[in-house]
């Protein structure tokens, strides 16, 4: 409807206030109350307004419907295939950057950037698994949530620690929120780690480091066997690992759970450099191996086993001599 077309109504000025400073009355009562006295051209023009108001202001009846509260997805968005990826998820896997970018531009804070498939990947995940750095930035700036984890509790900044993904490693820390960001580096997987554990594990020098200073926790201990970066550097037997993480802060006297210091486990390990690495630095009541419960319980099973031997011994011996007694009394 246009508002400003000049018209008979707008000529009329029915809202203007009367010279005696009362209100005008309303437009359907001033049009009711002066229909008899308008002559016939006058009517007709004044029906003829009103009639084309009536054909302006109303939308078609398709219009008239009341708003659905959920906003009307395109059909692309809703398209999901056997395995629950999106088109987006397909995009990215067969690395369609211009349909990615369309795609993700027009879901800018939505949450369908954070559509996961039937292996909850994310397609933040995807871009890391596909090494599309340029596709995790897009995503990250456009607002998807880098805190979501895929089936084995991996967020995507876990796969590129686990896989050594330095590019997208620093394009996810770059462009994450700094408190999400500890959030993520901090959270373990369901196999009790986190990203400073699976570097640590790979061997990836780089990353450890870059963690280390953007605040992950050198000390923190995985879930299953509490053991830290530097119980897994040992176990790797990762002398330049274990040297920078020694350089870095870490602490050579922190304890597993079965209480083994990072040098205990040098044990049985022909890497002297480790052992010299450690030696100074370890409090000397954690270097010898402490007393395993397991010789104790091996000593106990032995005196048990040595106790139910005589006992089963004593119990044949009284059996032989039972049987003889009574043989001798049924002989003649």
């Amino acid at each position: 409807m246009d508002l400003h077309r000049t018209s008979i109504l707008n000529q009329m000025d029915y809202n203007r206030e009367s010279k005696d400073g009362k209100a005008a009355p309303s437009t359907d009562e001033r049009l009711d109350s002066g229909l008899d006295s308008l002559k016939e051209e006058e009517y007709q023009a004044v029906a003829e307004e009103i009639r084309r108001l009536r054909v302006d202001s109303e939308p078609p009846q398709h219009k008239h419907a009341p708003p659905d509260n959920k906003e009307q997805q395109p059909e692309w968005k809703t398209q999901i295939t056997e395995d629950g990826d999106t088109l987006l998820h397909l995009a990215i896997i067969h690395e369609a950057k211009d349909y990615v970018k369309a795609m993700v531009d027009v879901s800018k804070n939505t949450d369908f950037l954070n559509k996961q498939n039937d292996l909850r990947q994310t397609p933040l995940h995807l871009a890391v698994i596909t090494n599309q750095a340029d596709v995790c930035h897009h995503l990250l700036v456009s607002g998807c949530d880098p805190s979501l984890v895929d089936n084995r509790g991996d967020t995507p900044l876990h796969i590129a620690c686990r896989h050594g993904n330095l590019v997208c490693f620093s394009v996810i820390t770059q462009f994450c929120q700094a408190e999400r960001l500890q959030t993520v580096m901090a959270a373990c997987n369901y196999n009790g780690q986190n990203c400073l554990h699976l570097a640590s594990v790979h061997g990836f020098l780089l990353l450890v480091e870059n963690m280390v200073q953007l605040g992950a926790d050198i000390n923190a201990k995985e879930q299953h066997n509490g053991r830290s970066a530097l119980h897994l550097a040992v176990d790797q037997q990762n002398l330049s690992l274990v040297q920078l993480l020694l350089k870095q802060g870490a602490d050579p006297n922190l304890l597993t759970s079965g209480g083994h210091s990072p040098y205990h486990l040098t044990y049985g390990y022909s890497s002297a450099e480790i052992r010299r690495e450690l030696f100074p630095r370890t409090d000397p009541d954690l270097r010898e191996l402490p007393d395993s419960e397991s010789d104790d319980s091996e000593e106990e099973e032995e005196d048990k086993s040595d106790e139910e031997v005589r006992g089963a011994a004593g119990a044949t011996e009284g059996g032989v001599c039972d049987f003889n007694r009574l043989f001798l009394r049924a002989c003649p």
